[in-house]
């Protein structure tokens, strides 16, 4: 199968060109003006933008917690981000405690195996670190290509390990060219606040923002950064909110130190005043929670300043029935917010069209650094001869209105309703193939494939 796409006004982390694009198979075959190729295929890009298809490295596909599942399975979560022009995500494998990785790594494969429709990979969570599970470090990254592991700071009884835990798993994982993802909050602090509010009977959603105020996260930060830098492991923080907790990086930066940041497209553009509306703030129930307007200020700043290197999305769907589970108890509302569809064009309409971001810099945090941070760097998050054809089509000025009726994720409310977006995904290709046109799947469930990564590429 071959297709040439002409006209396009190619986007990258670093160009801005008009070139035709012919694809042979499921790579990009030549770049250049006027190409006199013929193709199966010919779509004309005239007045559109390419780029290449974003990487969302966070997101809990079919994902136990809290008694429950997340509503996006493999299939429904890699399909819904295909559509927002997202064409590869990262997912998380979390441990059982007094199993092993391997067995987390199996139950994970039992539903992903043949069900995604866009490309994936998984990052692996370490709830348990052990003589045991130490052994079995070297073979995810150099059999397995999971070459991330992400470790929790909270979520106290459940998911979180001590400092000791966090040095040892440090260690290991920099001996054979690793990465440390970590969720980096006080979890003594948390639960000791959520407690001290339940008891108080202060149980709306308000209080799960109270009980997780901007202190926790920066402390949390400050802490894993110092650890980072003893150990000399690549660290990443996840889903970064607050001001506290970037300046916690900012302060690392005087010491040479690099630490890799990610945020999320909620917190560069939704506040904290949405839990003010009762129970219907359950819908932005997440860890860590919304914050300021400052925090948003400092996030947008520190995407422009090289502090913060990606935007993904923490998508963790529930259902309004499940999110009911909290109903009189904001701890019991399942953590969790959906965003996966919507991520690539609200950066776009809320950063590019209002001039707070430029384009290179769009690509560079949805797609290029996602690449490099996660050792899929030329393969994927580019577009060059010899990466895979995987492309966005996109028209920058088409206005269009989220909502949860016209969404394809599984979850029976949006987080943006009404929410009026500049710029639409019009056509997207994973791997040389069409896979959405015409606001239609051309692609089927077990289509998408497992990425085997490389060791971590630190420079970017």
């Amino acid at each position: 199968m071959s297709i040439l796409i002409t006209n396009a006004n190619i986007i990258t982390a670093t160009d801005n060109y008009v070139a035709d694009i012919f694809i042979e198979d499921e790579t990009i075959s030549s770049i250049g003006k006027n190409l006199n190729l013929k193709a199966d295929k010919t779509i004309d890009a005239s007045g559109k933008l390419v780029f290449p298809g974003g990487i969302d490295p966070h997101v809990h596909l079919d994902m136990p917690f809290m008694g429950t599942y997340s509503s996006d399975n493999y299939e429904t979560g890699t399909r819904a981000a295909l559509f927002g022009g997202t064409t590869m995500v990262i997912d998380f494998i979390l441990q059982k405690q007094g199993k092993s990785l391997h067995a987390a790594l199996d139950e994970w494969k039992s539903r992903s195996d043949n069900n995604c429709v866009g490309d994936y990979s998984f990052h692996m969570a370490v709830t348990d670190f052990n003589d045991d599970t130490k052994t079995e470090i070297k073979d995810f990254i150099e059999k397995e290509g999971i070459t991330s592991f992400k470790t929790f700071m909270a979520y106290k009884g459940a998911l979180m390990i001590d400092d000791r835990q966090m040095i040892g798993l440090m260690e290991e994982v920099k001996k054979h060219g690793g990465l440390i993802n970590v969720h980096a909050t006080n979890g003594d602090m948390i639960d000791y606040l959520t407690q001290k509010h339940r008891g108080e009977g202060k149980l709306s959603p308000l209080y799960h923002y109270l009980s997780q105020p901007e202190v926790t996260e920066a402390e949390a930060s400050e802490r894993f950064v110092d650890m980072s830098n003893y150990t000399g492991c690549p660290g990443y923080i996840v889903h970064l909110t607050c001001e506290g907790a970037l300046n916690a990086v900012r302060n690392a930066t005087k010491r040479n130190q690099k630490v890799f940041v990610e945020t999320c497209i909620q917190y560069l553009i939704l506040d904290a005043s949405l839990y003010e509306q009762n129970f219907e703030g359950a819908k932005w129930v997440m860890s860590p929670p919304l914050r300021e307007k400052k925090d948003q200020q400092t996030l947008w700043a520190g995407i422009n300043q090289g502090l913060v290197q990606v935007v993904a999305t923490d998508h963790c769907p529930f259902k309004w029935e499940q999110k009911l589970m909290g109903k009189d108890d904001f701890s019991k509302i399942p953590n969790g917010h959906p965003a996966i569809e919507n991520r690539m064009e609200l950066l776009f309409s809320e950063g590019v069209a209002k001039n707070k971001i430029t384009l290179n810099k769009y690509v560079e945090v949805a797609c290029t650094n996602p690449a490099k941070i996660f050792g899929m760097f030329p393969r994927k998050g580019t577009v060059a001869v010899g990466s895979d054809a995987d492309l966005v089509i996109f028209d920058p000025k088409e206005k269009h209105i989220l909502s949860a009726k016209t969404h394809h994720m599984n979850v029976d409310y949006s987080g943006y309703e009404g929410w009026e977006v500049t710029g639409k995904v019009k056509t997207v290709l994973l791997r040389g193939q069409v896979a959405i046109e015409n606001n239609e799947c051309k692609i089927e469930k077990g289509f998408g494939k497992f990425i085997k990564r490389n060791k971590v590429e630190q420079k970017i």
